[in-house]
């Protein structure tokens, strides 16, 4: 198998031993997001939309480093610390994302690193 890691200064560094995403040929599987600043790699703010907004900014940085865009999701995963949140993510998530839609699961859990509320993670094809 050929796999092609797939990195950019757009969207926060890896804070662990992973890759942003992977590509294998026209499939590409992206390390969850969460709403850093990219320069900072700080929270952008404590608000719940503006870390949805900003966790898919960064996911899509990594999909056009990938070659693609939001549009060539076919799978997203959102992870949610409140789930009483969730009709925000998905207004941000319909106005960001074009249709058709991908699939998607949503899971609320208990934390997520460095204090986020929202995470998301895509398989893109290309």
């Amino acid at each position: 198998m050929n796999k092609e890691i797939v990195a950019t200064g757009d969207a926060p560094a890896a804070i662990g031993p992973y890759s942003q995403a992977v590509k294998t040929g026209l499939v590409v599987f992206t390390s969850g997001q969460i709403g850093l600043d990219p320069r900072t790699t700080e929270l952008v703010s404590d608000d719940f939309e503006a870390q949805v907004r900003q966790a898919f900014g960064n996911l899509a940085a990594v999909a056009q480093a990938a070659g693609g865009s939001l549009a060539n999701a076919v799978k997203f995963t959102l992870f949610l610390t409140d789930l009483s949140q969730f009709s925000i993510a998905n207004r941000v998530m319909a106005e960001l994302v074009p249709q058709p839609f991908p699939a998607r699961s949503t899971v609320g859990v208990a934390s997520l690193p460095k204090g986020a509320q929202f995470e998301v993670e895509a398989i893109l094809v290309l």
